[in-house]
């Protein structure tokens, strides 16, 4: 059996987003995925190519002002290079962000997101989770308590640092890195049959 190798392509303005990135990679290990980090304000030549070798990229960014940062904008124009030589053609692909709002617009964030898989020709990964807290009987502390069903979307307040991601969102980052990693395996396994 192949091991998948997941690469998460994010940018970090204050350490949020970073704490979400980690949990997808914690979430993509623990699924016996090879999973690397890429820093898109600092990526470097040898990164662009490991992303081309990867099975799945994960796609994340603050939301900013509605829409992902300026640094990930940068990085997905870059990214036309790619587009230019399908090298991301039939990957998969999938998205998270943070904002200081409940809301925060952060749909917009993963429209953005799937708009540049698709872009690429790679297959979108959702969530796969029903929202959580939306009954009296639920808690913050339920998985995807923001009801987000493209990615995994994150909530933190303005006046606390990296430390104050909430618990439940950095679960669901990390249950999004186990449904990457697993999809990607019986991607591998799919084309392996053919």
């Amino acid at each position: 059996m192949t091991t998948p190798v997941v690469s998460i392509a994010y940018h970090s303005g204050y350490g949020h987003t970073a704490v979400l990135a980690e949990a997808v990679r914690d979430g993509a290990a623990d699924a016996g995925a090879t999973v690397h980090l890429v820093k898109v304000d600092e990526i470097t030549d040898a990164e662009w190519e490991l992303l081309d070798a990867s099975d799945a990229i994960v796609f994340g960014s603050p939301t900013y002002m509605g829409t992902a940062s300026g640094a990930f904008h940068q990085f997905a124009e870059a990214s036309s290079k790619r587009w230019f030589t399908d090298a991301w053609l039939d990957k998969l692909a999938a998205g998270f962000t943070n904002s200081g709002s409940k809301s925060g617009d952060k749909g917009h964030t993963l429209q953005f997101f799937q708009t540049l898989a698709g872009q690429h020709g790679m297959t979108w990964v959702n969530l796969g989770l029903k929202p959580g807290w939306n009954s009296s009987e639920a808690s913050e502390n339920d998985l995807n308590r923001l009801g987000f069903f493209s990615g995994a979307g994150a909530q933190t307040h303005t006046d606390l640092g990296p430390e104050g991601v909430h618990k439940a969102d950095v679960a669901t980052a990390e249950h999004l890195g186990r449904r990457v990693a697993l999809t990607a395996r019986t991607f591998a396994a799919g084309k392996a049959a053919v």
